[in-house]
């Protein structure tokens, strides 16, 4: 039974900072780091994953034409839920109305714990256990002062609800390869992650995203030019446009998706923004290739199909291009201050 996209919705902070202000502030290279990501987003003093996950949710409805309370599961990927102990699923459905009558729960794996809710989902909602299903992919992504990651850690959401009925967008069939490759982890209680910087290229972006992907082709039996665009995880500017010429996949297909240089890396929203990106321009038939990246480490690859319906759904709710063109540069200063890295100042 086909399972398919019924709405999407995002969200983007509006504050950005440069990353050469960065760079200033410890020393580094700027034109080294121009070429990684241009600048990022910053979340208000206000938001966090929940917040995001809840204005994502919202848009996803609109376009999705749906009364929430059919919404049967809502599952949260993100690796910065603001409670250890309590979910951030539950407030995402309370907010939406979409309460009491549903399963929640969040998901953790790294900037992946949004395709792995995908998968959860489709799987109930293709066995008819769930009429409707909702997953978002946020992140207020965490970088130690003076790190690579501070340079790129952002902030985003993106939010999918999934169907059987009057889709914008067909999942045809999804694909993972997964590894214990230890190339980014947080243990508890630390404020900061840390990183494996000779694992995270090779052994776990690299592999994984190729993997995946040429499996999904494999199994489908197809090649790249059966599809119009490819979206990746962005953890730079650098490694999607590494991987697509590895794959043999013309640079066109992959710059619609593509945002890092403008949002910076969005943890577990990335490769669903860029989604959402090309989404916002497809045209019905069109075929989509999307494939997300976890460390620890694993990639989830899904052969998407655009409908008919993208046209009357798309003007219902927020475009990224809006979220893009709205936002408002702060410095060094202020950006410490909005991610809270002075200790001991009252929050």
């Amino acid at each position: 039974m086909a399972v398919g996209i019924v709405g999407y919705g995002v969200y983007i902070p509006k504050y950005r900072i440069k990353a050469v202000d960065i760079a200033r502030v410890w020393g580094s290279d700027p034109e080294r780091i121009k070429n990684l990501v241009g600048e990022k987003s910053v979340p208000d003093l206000d938001e966090d994953t929940a917040s995001m996950a809840v204005e994502a949710s919202m848009d996803a409805i609109a376009r999705s034409c749906i009364n929430p309370i059919d919404i049967g599961a809502v599952y949260v990927g993100s690796e910065s839920h603001p409670y250890v102990v309590k979910p951030t699923a539950s407030i995402v459905a309370e907010a939406i109305g979409a309460t009491p009558e549903l399963t929640a729960a969040d998901l953790e794996f790294a900037c992946k714990a949004g395709t792995a809710g995908w998968q959860a989902v489709m799987g109930l909602v293709e066995s008819k256990k769930i009429k409707y299903g909702l997953v978002v992919g946020s992140d207020t992504a965490q970088g130690r002062p003076g790190d690579e990651l501070e340079y790129t850690a952002a902030a985003g959401a993106a939010a999918y609800i999934f169907g059987r009925k009057k889709f914008i967008a067909e999942v045809e069939d999804t694909y993972s390869f997964t590894t214990d490759t230890p190339d980014f982890w947080r243990r508890d209680g630390e404020d900061f992650p840390r990183h494996g910087g000779r694992f995270t290229g090779d052994p776990a972006y690299f592999k994984h995203v190729i993997s995946a992907t040429k499996g999904l082709l494999n199994k489908m039996k197809r090649d790249i030019n059966d599809y119009d665009y490819f979206v990746f995880h962005q953890p730079n500017a650098k490694f999607p446009i590494s991987a697509a010429q590895m794959l043999g996949i013309p640079k066109e297909k992959v710059i619609p998706g593509l945002l890092v240089h403008k949002i910076g890396n969005t943890y577990s929203a990335s490769s669903l923004l860029g989604l959402a990106a090309v989404l916002d321009i497809a045209k019905p038939g069109d075929k989509i290739l999307l494939t997300s990246f976890g460390s620890g480490a694993g990639s989830d690859s899904f052969s998407i199909v655009v409908n008919d319906l993208i046209e009357k759904r798309r003007g219902k709710a927020r475009l990224v291009k809006d979220f893009l063109e709205n936002k408002k540069y702060i410095d060094y200063s202020q950006y410490v201050k909005f991610r809270r890295k002075i200790k001991g100042v009252d929050e």
